[in-house]
């Protein structure tokens, strides 16, 4: 495998949310993307580009009491965690998050270092970072399918102002 990475700056939060419709489509809608990033970063912004992409029109609200909110729709299935709350990482075991990552779908992981250990590797690693006026995305390919995900997205990103 070799090293992709590939840097986005969207310029607000609707090219902040085309970039999530352009990653579900380049991912095939199945995978695993961690998303790094301080609190207000945009990691459920970009969630709810991702889960557009699918046809949700719904609210889309980071999962910070839940800990996971699943989404079914004709081309798959979403699951967006958001670890930010989670005491140990073995509180995903109770979840039946062992059969969720076992499962053909689309995981998206906020707060992934509060699962360290007990996650599975992540296709697709994305750090979020407040930058003047927007965001920077820097997207890390962490597997071969990531990498053909970013090669993909690197080419359909070119129309994002």
């Amino acid at each position: 495998m070799s090293k992709t990475t590939i840097t986005l700056e969207p310029g607000d939060e609707t090219a902040q949310v085309a970039i999530g419709c352009q990653l579900a489509e380049a991912l095939e809608y199945r995978g695993i993307v961690y998303l790094n990033g301080e609190l207000g970063a945009g990691k459920t912004t970009l969630a709810r580009g991702v889960l557009r992409a699918l046809g949700h029109d719904g609210a889309v609200k980071s999962p910070t009491y839940t800990l996971v909110e699943p989404y079914d729709f004709d081309r798959g299935r979403v699951y967006h965690f958001d670890l930010y709350r989670l005491g140990d990482p073995e509180e995903l075991e109770f979840l039946g998050a062992r059969d969720m990552f076992a499962d053909e779908a689309l995981m998206l992981v906020e707060w992934p270092v509060r699962g360290e250990g007990w996650l599975p590797a992540a296709d697709v690693v994305i750090t979020l970072s407040l930058i003047q006026p927007g965001r920077r995305l820097v997207l890390e390919a962490g597997s071969d399918h990531g990498v053909q995900a970013l090669q993909r997205l690197a080419v359909s990103s070119r129309e994002i102002p």
